[in-house]
C-alpha cells in the first residue's frame, strides 16, 4: 500500500491535531532522493500551486516519479482558467439543483471543500461530487443565483493559511478520513464517431506541419473512412461535433491547445496531443526527471533555483545548457559559457518559474529525430546544426532565423539502438505521437527531449515513406475509434 505524505511549505502552516500522515517540507520533497520511490501517495498542500510555483512543482515531478498525487498538475490546470472546466461545471449544478430555495437562499456566497467535505450538510452532497470530479484537496466553490436556482459561480484553489482556526481542525478531521479511503478517478464516457477535427494556426511561421503536409492528412484521413476537417481556436464550442481531435498546431499549457486537448478529453473524443502528454513534454524539469528515473540515457543534469546556481559550474562545468522550463523549436534554450552567463541567464529563465534546467553542453554536428506512434516507429531522420550555430534553429542570425539541413532515413536503415532508445523514452510519456531528440557522442547515445506535437513537414519527415506516414498516422486514429466504438480500452 501507497505510504501517503502531506507536502506543505513550512510546518507552521498545519495549525491542527497532528494528521495521521506525514508532513515533508516542500523543499524537502523536490530535493531529497529519499521522496523519490514511486511507492508514495502525495497529498500536495502548498500555500501556491499556480502555474511554475513550488507547489506546482511538488504535484509535477510526482507524476514524473510515479507517484500517486492529489492536486494532479492537470487538474491545476484546469482550475486556473474557467474555459477549461467550464464543461465540468452542469454536473455540479445539477446536484445543486436538489435544493430548495430556502435552503440555498440561506447559504453563503461561497464554501470551503476540503477533500470532498464541506461544514454546511446542506452541500455535503455537492461537496463529494465537486471532489470527484477535480480531486483537488482544498477548493473555494463561489454560488450565484441564477434563473430563479442555485449555479456554479467559481472554483478556484485555496491555500492551508487561508482557513480559519475552525476550519483548519475540520481539515485535519476530512484529512483522517480522507487517507482510510483513498479517491476515485473520474470515469470517462465513451464515444463511437469518425469525424476527425484537425486544429490548425493558420499564422503561425513555425508550425507542426506545411500546408502540402495537412493536405495529405486529410486525403489519407478520407482514403480511411474518416472526414478530417480543419479548425481554429475560434472553434471551442464545436468539439462536441467531432469524435477524435488531432492538434497540428504548436502545444503550450498556458495556451488554448491545451484547452482543446482538455475539453475533448473530457468529450470522449480519441485526442492526440493529449492533455496528459502536453503537460510532460512542454516542461523540460519533469523530462529531465523522468529519464533519471527510469535511468535513459541523457546529458547530465541538476534542475536548479536561485540557491542553486553557484554549484552548477561544479556539477556541469562550462559551457553548459540552460532551458526554461517550457519552450519549443530551440526556443527558451540557451548556453552559458562563463559564471557572469550564467548567472544572467539563469536570472532571466528564474524570474518566470521557480525551477529551471541545466544540462551539460553536448556539441555534435546533428540531432536524431525519431518519430513514434503508438510504440512504433514511424521516421527517423537527422537534423543538422544551423550553419555557424550551436542548435538546429537559430534565431538570431545576421539574415533572420536559419535552421540547419535534414536527412531522413527509413526505420529499418536507421541504427536500430537509435529507434530502440527512441520508444523506451517516448514510452514513458503515454501512447501517443512524439518526436524523441538524440545526440549520438562518444560516449553513447544520449536522450534530449521528448517531443510531443512534433514536426511533420511534407518534404522532410515523409521524405521516405511518403503518403504512406499520413496513413499510418490516420490508421492509428480509425483503430482507437474501433476500439472504443466497441468499448475496448
Amino acid at each position: 500500500m501507497a505510504e501517503p505524505v502531506i507536502v506543505v511549505e513550512s510546518l507552521r502552516d498545519w495549525r491542527a491535531a497532528p494528521p495521521a500522515a506525514r508532513l515533508v517540507l516542500a523543499d524537502d520533497y523536490l530535493a531529497d532522493p529519499a521522496h523519490a520511490d514511486a511507492g508514495l501517495h502525495v497529498i500536495n498542500l502548498c500555500r501556491s500551486t499556480r502555474y511554475q510555483s513550488l507547489g506546482y512543482y511538488c504535484s509535477l515531478l510526482a507524476e514524473a516519479r510515479g507517484q500517486r498525487v492529489i492536486p494532479s498538475v492537470a487538474r491545476l490546470a484546469d482550475l486556473s482558467r474557467k474555459l477549461l472546466y467550464t464543461s465540468e461545471i452542469p454536473a455540479i449544478n445539477e446536484a445543486l439543483s436538489a435544493l430548495d430555495a430556502g435552503t440555498w437562499q440561506a447559504l453563503p456566497d461561497d464554501c470551503h471543500i476540503v477533500l470532498g467535505r464541506c461544514r454546511y450538510p446542506e452541500l455535503e452532497k455537492v461537496a463529494r461530487r465537486v471532489f470527484e470530479q477535480f480531486a483537488v484537496p482544498l477548493i473555494n466553490l463561489e454560488l450565484r443565483e441564477a434563473a430563479g436556482a442555485m449555479r456554479v459561480g467559481r472554483l478556484r484553489t485555496l491555500s492551508l493559511r487561508q482557513l480559519d482556526g475552525a476550519e483548519a481542525d475540520f481539515l485535519s478531521e476530512a484529512m483522517n478520513a480522507y487517507l482510510a479511503r483513498g479517491w476515485k478517478q473520474p470515469d470517462r464516457r465513451p464515444h463511437a464517431r469518425f469525424d476527425v477535427a484537425m486544429l490548425v494556426d493558420r499564422d503561425d511561421p513555425q508550425p507542426p506541419s506545411n500546408e502540402a503536409a495537412l493536405a495529405r492528412f486529410v486525403a489519407a484521413g478520407r482514403e480511411l473512412g474518416l472526414e478530417v476537417e480543419r479548425i481554429t481556436k475560434r472553434d471551442l464550442g464545436r468539439l462536441a461535433e467531432f469524435d477524435a481531435l488531432f492538434i497540428r498546431e504548436t502545444t503550450r499549457l498556458n495556451h488554448h491547445t491545451y484547452a482543446f486537448s482538455r475539453r475533448a478529453e473530457q468529450e470522449g473524443l480519441v485526442v492526440i496531443d493529449d492533455p496528459t502528454s502536453i503537460l510532460r513534454c512542454t516542461n523540460k524539469v519533469y523530462l529531465a526527471e523522468l529519464l533519471t528515473r527510469h535511468n535513459v540515457a541523457a546529458p547530465r543534469a541538476a534542475i536548479f533555483g536561485d540557491n542553486e546556481i553557484e554549484r552548477l559550474p561544479e556539477l556541469l562545468g562550462f559551457p553548459m545548457v540552460l532551458k526554461a522550463p517550457e519552450g519549443a523549436f530551440s526556443k527558451g534554450v540557451f548556453k552559458a559559457d562563463d559564471i557572469n552567463e550564467l548567472r544572467e541567464i539563469a536570472a532571466r529563465l528564474l524570474d518566470d518559474s521557480e525551477l529551471a534546467l541545466a544540462q551539460e553542453f553536448m556539441p555534435t554536428a546533428f540531432d536524431w529525430r525519431v518519430g513514434v506512434l503508438g510504440g512504433r516507429a514511424l521516421y527517423v531522420c537527422q537534423y543538422m546544426m544551423a550553419g555557424g550555430h550551436w542548435q538546429v534553429v537559430d534565431y538570431n542570425g545576421a539574415d533572420g532565423i536559419s535552421e540547419g539541413d535534414s536527412r531522413t532515413l527509413a526505420v529499418a536503415d536507421a541504427p536500430p539502438e537509435v529507434v530502440e532508445i527512441a520508444i523506451t523514452a517516448a514510452g514513458l510519456i503515454r501512447d501517443g505521437l512524439y518526436g524523441v531528440d538524440i545526440k549520438q557522442t562518444t560516449d553513447g547515445l544520449r536522450v534530449i527531449e521528448i517531443n510531443d506535437n512534433p514536426s511533420i513537414d511534407a518534404g522532410i519527415e515523409d521524405a521516405v515513406a511518403g503518403e504512406g506516414l499520413y496513413r499510418e498516422i490516420m490508421a492509428e486514429f480509425l483503430r482507437r475509434l474501433e476500439a472504443r466504438t466497441q468499448g475496448i480500452a
